[in-house]
C-alpha cells in the first residue's frame, strides 16, 4: 500500500535535488527512501525499479532544461536564437550538474515506451531544437547532423568546464563566445545532403 503523502511525482522531483546534492550517479531507490525515512519497499509502490526512476528523472529535467532554453530563445532567430539556446544549455548544466547528468540518460523507446509515448519533454525538445535549427534552412539529413554537432559541442565544453578542464589562461567565456560564432559559420554555411530517396 502506497506511504500517505508519497506520490511518483513527488519522488522524482526529490530525486532530482538529490541529483544535484549527491551526483546523479548516486541517486537510487535506498537513497530515495532514506530521504524520505522509508524502507526502500515503500518506494516500489511508486517507482517499479531504479530504471524507471531514472528514466522519469530523465523525462523531468530534459522538461526543465527545454523550457528553459525554450524561454531564451523565443521570439529570436539565426544567430540570436543559437546564442539564447547555447547559453541557456550552458547556464542549466552548470547550476544543475547532477540534473543535467540525468538530461543524458537514453531513453529506450521500446523499454521505456510507457513513459517516452507521448511525452511532453521529448516532443518539446524536438521542436525547440529543430525550429531553431530550421531559420538556417536546414531540413533532414542535414538537421540530424546539425543537432549532433550542436549536442556534442555543447555538451563536452560544458563538462570541461565544470570539471576543470580548461586551464589556459584565456577567459572560458570568451572562447565559448568563439565556439558559437564558429557554430553559426559552420550552420550558415552547411554542406547540404539530399534527402534519401526512399
Amino acid at each position: 500500500m502506497p506511504r500517505v503523502g508519497l506520490t511518483t511525482d513527488r519522488l522524482v522531483e526529490a530525486a532530482a535535488d538529490l541529483a544535484d546534492e549527491v551526483g546523479f550517479d548516486n541517486v537510487t531507490v535506498s537513497a530515495l527512501a532514506r530521504r524520505f525515512g522509508v524502507k526502500d519497499a515503500s518506494l516500489y509502490a511508486h517507482v517499479r525499479n531504479a530504471r524507471e526512476l531514472r528514466t522519469r528523472l530523465a523525462l523531468l529535467v530534459g522538461g526543465e532544461m527545454i523550457d528553459r532554453i525554450a524561454a531564451a530563445v523565443v521570439g529570436r532567430a539565426g544567430k540570436e536564437a543559437l546564442v539564447a539556446f547555447a547559453g541557456a544549455y550552458r547556464e542549466y548544466a552548470l547550476c544543475h550538474p547532477g540534473r543535467y547528468a540525468a538530461t543524458q540518460v537514453r531513453i529506450d523507446q521500446e523499454t521505456d515506451r510507457e513513459l517516452a509515448a507521448d511525452s511532453p519533454a521529448l516532443r518539446r525538445t524536438a521542436e525547440v531544437t529543430y525550429g531553431m535549427l530550421r531559420a538556417y534552412g536546414l531540413d533532414e539529413p542535414d538537421l540530424t547532423d546539425a543537432v549532433r554537432l550542436l549536442r556534442s559541442t555543447f555538451h563536452g565544453y560544458c563538462m570541461l568546464e565544470a570539471g576543470g578542464g580548461f586551464g589556459a589562461p584565456r577567459d572560458v567565456q570568451r572562447s565559448w563566445d568563439k565556439a558559437i560564432d564558429a557554430l553559426h559559420l559552420a550552420l550558415t554555411l552547411w554542406p547540404r545532403e539530399a534527402a534519401d530517396a526512399g
